[in-house]
């Protein structure tokens, strides 16, 4: 069954239906989903797929033969070049009929034969532009097609109709595909599995929460047992620093200098290996949202809540796993810790709520980015933060996410409150998230105050 990605393939048909020549651009992380998108949207056309190999350029040039000749003449002969190739989409390309011709992985294709997008470029400027043609050219190596399909100095420059980055799920879009467990359980699964599709897809509905938790993390032959690992082999040269970065800000470290030290790497090769997870989605760089993008304040934190989970539960306990001690490592290290771990997933869930269409319309204004702020106080003279904040000219929001089993109280409230006095924005409004509901006080403080407002865990999930 085929869930989320409605907005991706409304815009896809869309251009299906301009009936004229279109370029798009599919790229994102591995276990994303693209190659499911692509093929969810040409199952009823007339489409041409072909998925790139990691090989040679003997390889994808019969492969990419094989895909676009086999349905016209049986035995499906090779093209003897690339040339010739693509001097057979132009003789399709002129009969005015619509097809699609979707290329998976090209970052593959191009590494086995470099020429390709010069002679993409080429037939689309000389033959393909003014044709019916739906070119798809689609790639996990995100840096690759940004500079290399996208970027101002690729030869496909200029070409795209349209480009889709395609990102994890979003809560909401998750819980699509777990309508079998609670709507705590599908927050937890939601955390673990980072929102990618293909990971939800192993989730099982005949087992608990907790049972595919342990086949999937803490079993040896779980899917999810090495995946971190597969992916920087995949995606990055000598990895093993990589993985020592990352465990890290897992572990809390969040300055570059902390990260340094942590891992005794030189702060200058730590900053560039920092860079190329950021590039990769796994990390995020932030800063106070009242600062630049120069600030020193700068710190950074797992964006993939997947990798989080691993680096700090899976990686440090893989010995015991190997010896069959997954379970006990669950229960007894794993699940009374898993309150600490789910306060970050939830406040990208909160943050997701306030960008829900229902809500976002009705907040006291329309905030273009909600972040983070942290800094210090110069009465009390010690660090605070704020969960989730936005500006807007001199308004400003302060949210605070608590997923706890207790309900928030006057004194969560009165900190808020306490928070807003550091900044001289001329309205305030205070949102406060909780995963139990408030205590009675602070439901009565909200009747005096239209400025707060009150945001529960079963509001968020009310919500399609």
């Amino acid at each position: 069954m085929f869930v989320g990605r409605s907005k991706e393939l409304k815009k896809l048909q869309k251009l299906y239906e301009n009936d004229s020549f279109e370029f798009a651009v599919f790229y994102g992380r591995r276990r994303i989903g693209k190659t499911t998108l692509i093929n969810e949207f040409i199952k009823d056309k007339k489409a041409v797929y072909y998925m790139s190999v990691e090989g040679t350029r003997k390889e994808n040039l019969a492969g990419l033969s094989r895909a676009i000749l086999s349905d016209r003449h049986g035995a499906a002969p090779q093209f003897p070049d690339f040339e010739s190739l693509l001097g057979y989409i132009d003789q399709l390309a002129v009969t005015g009929e619509r097809m699609i011709i979707a290329i998976d992985e090209f970052p593959y294709l191009a590494a086995s034969y470099p020429a390709i997008s010069s002679m993409l470029q080429s037939h689309i400027d000389l033959h393909w532009k003014n044709s019916r043609l739906f070119l798809i050219l689609c790639g996990s190596s995100m840096s690759f097609m940004e500079e290399q399909v996208l970027g101002y100095k690729s030869p496909l420059y200029g070409r795209r109709t349209a480009q889709f980055k395609l990102h994890p799920f979003t809560f909401y879009e998750a819980r699509k595909m777990l309508t079998g467990f609670s709507p705590e359980e599908q927050a937890v699964l939601y955390g673990v599995t980072g929102g990618i599709p293909e990971y939800l897809s192993r989730i099982s509905q005949t087992r608990t929460m907790d049972e595919n938790i342990l086949e999937l993390f803490f079993d040896e032959s779980g899917r999810l047992f090495e995946e971190p690992v597969n992916l920087l082999k995949q995606e990055l040269r000598e990895p093993a620093s990589y993985h020592s970065i990352i465990s890290a800000i897992a572990g809390g470290a969040s300055r570059i200098n902390e990260i340094a030290t942590k891992t005794g790497m030189e702060t200058s090769g730590c900053s560039n290996q920092i860079a190329s997870l950021t590039a990769l989605g796994i990390i995020r760089r932030e800063t106070p949202i009242t600062e630049g993008a120069s600030s020193r304040k700068t710190i950074y934190r797992l964006e993939d809540s997947m990798f989080l989970f691993w680096y700090r539960f899976v990686r440090p306990n893989m010995s015991g796993i190997i010896q069959n001690a997954g379970e006990t490592i669950y229960e007894h290290m794993v699940k009374p810790n898993m309150s600490d771990y789910m306060g970050r997933v939830f406040e990208d869930m909160c943050r997701q709520y306030l960008y829900h269409p229902q809500v976002y319309a009705t907040l006291p204004f329309l905030p273009g980015n909600i972040g983070r702020w942290w800094g210090t106080d110069p009465v009390k003279k010690r660090q605070e933060e704020i969960d989730l904040m936005a500006i807007q000219d001199n308004q400003a929001l302060l949210g605070e996410c608590k997923w706890r089993n207790a309900p928030v109280n006057r004194e969560i409230l009165e900190q808020l409150l306490d928070r807003g006095c550091l900044f001289h924005y001329n309205k305030i409004s205070y949102f406060l998230f909780s995963k139990t509901g408030f205590t009675e006080d602070v439901l009565k403080y909200k009747e005096t105050d239209p400025s707060l407002y009150l945001v529960s865990f079963g509001d968020i999930c009310d919500l399609e």
